[in-house]
């Protein structure tokens, strides 16, 4: 991802202009969490197939002189169930070398989490008016913004469920993409707060599209969900002390596995193939037991000059293929999918918080301070832990250089 290092701070996120935003943000005397937030809605407009106001996330937050934590702002099953898959429509995404049939529809959208949990941070650590955090994104929505060749290629990948869906139609390399809706919305929450999106009229109009096309979620849904704070997973790896995403997500527990397995030894090509395949079959014990779902995602990561750290992870699974009406917000689809439900399609559990493999992780030691993540689904455990073991590994050798991360991150990496 591309990095932004100044006086000011560090950044590292998925998009150039979402890395403009938190910049403008530490320009105008924000903090880290203020550049988080700003970056967060600025990637729901430039990043729109991975990040949605509509979708899930985790915040790890350390203040300056204070202890990291969590902020679990992410999708709720509804609190009952409707039918059996009516509303649900298989689509084929194309990854070029297989193809994955992903389930899209009023039926697949969960309780969303994001505007709740950017609320919620900003209450907690934040120093700028919301009105400010949100004006690169209402600017980028409203002026449009142009699409990159990654961007159009995740488009491509899911094609089949955004083609059809103003304003993503027809979108390719270099199309100037407007998002006006989008805009007014970004602007409305700033002036409204959350009530806007979980009691107001995008509540009515969430809840209106599910009613005439089959989906699950109704007025208390919305109404009732809770950013749920959680103390972060905690373990030690050489000479480091590291927190990240604790149960019911997955992705630290598998992290800490694959490091533990590592061992002390400087990782080889052998010996990280050896750790990434114990942690694969600790995987599947965990699918065994739980439903996890990390498709489509983003990550920020923000440090400021302060000392206090932001790490960001977001996801919108594929996108529903639903707009809620009026709002230019595309709704989730983390309901429905196969790798959630192993009992079988459509057989969540009401009102239970789904676990992930999104993994905001802080590593700290007496040299130096990582606050990062990554998407990527299943790939997310093993960048994150194989970065780590690389710094680790570098600064054991006597590197401390804080600018030569970049390579412990652009390095080969494998995964089973």
């Amino acid at each position: 991802m591309p990095a932004t290092i100044a006086a000011l701070g560090a950044i590292a996120c998925g998009h150039p202009i979402t890395a403009s935003a938190a910049v403008e943000m530490l320009q105008a005397g924000g903090n880290a969490f203020d550049a988080a937030i700003a970056a967060v809605c600025t990637a729901t407009v430039v990043e729109p197939v991975l990040a949605s106001l509509a979708g899930g996330g985790f915040l790890l937050a350390r203040p300056a002189g204070g202890s990291a934590q969590i902020l679990d702002f992410f999708v709720q099953t509804p609190r009952r169930r409707l039918g059996e898959a009516s509303a649900l429509k298989a689509v084929a995404a194309d990854f070029g070398t297989t193809t994955q049939t992903f389930h899209i529809g009023a039926g697949a959208i969960a309780t969303p989490g994001v505007v709740a949990g950017l609320f919620k941070a900003h209450r907690a650590f934040a120093r700028l008016p919301l009105s400010e955090l949100v004006a690169p994104a209402v600017a980028a929505a409203r002026d449009g913004t142009e699409i990159n060749a990654f961007q159009a290629g995740i488009f491509d990948i899911v094609r089949p469920i955004y083609e059809k869906t103003a304003p993503y139609r027809g979108v390719r390399t270099g199309t100037t993409l407007l998002q006006p809706e989008l805009a007014d919305t970004l602007e409305g929450l700033a002036r409204e707060g959350p009530e806007l999106f979980y009691q107001g009229e995008i509540a009515a109009a969430l809840v209106g599209l599910c009613r005439d096309e089959g989906g699950h979620l109704n007025r208390a849904d919305l109404a009732q969900y809770q950013v749920i704070e959680r103390k972060p997973l905690r373990f030690n790896y050489r000479g480091f002390s590291l927190s990240t995403n604790p149960p019911p997500s997955a992705g630290g527990v598998l992290i800490r596995h694959t490091l533990r397995t590592l061992g002390d030894d400087p990782p080889t090509p052998t010996g990280l193939a050896r750790a990434l395949a114990a942690t694969d079959k600790a995987r599947m014990r965990v699918l065994a037991s739980q439903g996890l779902v990390t498709r489509g995602t983003t990550h920020i990561s923000v440090a400021d000059s302060d000392g206090n750290l932001a790490a960001i992870t977001l996801s919108n699974g594929e996108g529903a293929g639903r707009m809620i009406p009026g709002t230019g917000i595309m709704a989730n689809n983390m309901l429905g999918e196969e790798d959630i439900n192993p009992a079988g399609i459509d057989r969540w559990q009401p009102d239970e918080r789904l676990g992930s493999m999104m993994a905001p992780t802080l590593a700290t030691s007496r040299q130096q301070e990582l606050i990062l993540g990554s998407g990527g689904s299943n790939r997310i455990r093993s960048a994150i832990a194989q970065v780590i073991a690389r710094r680790l590994n570098a600064l054991a050798a006597g590197d401390s250089d804080t600018h030569n991360a970049e390579a412990s991150v652009r390095a080969p990496r494998l995964h089973v």
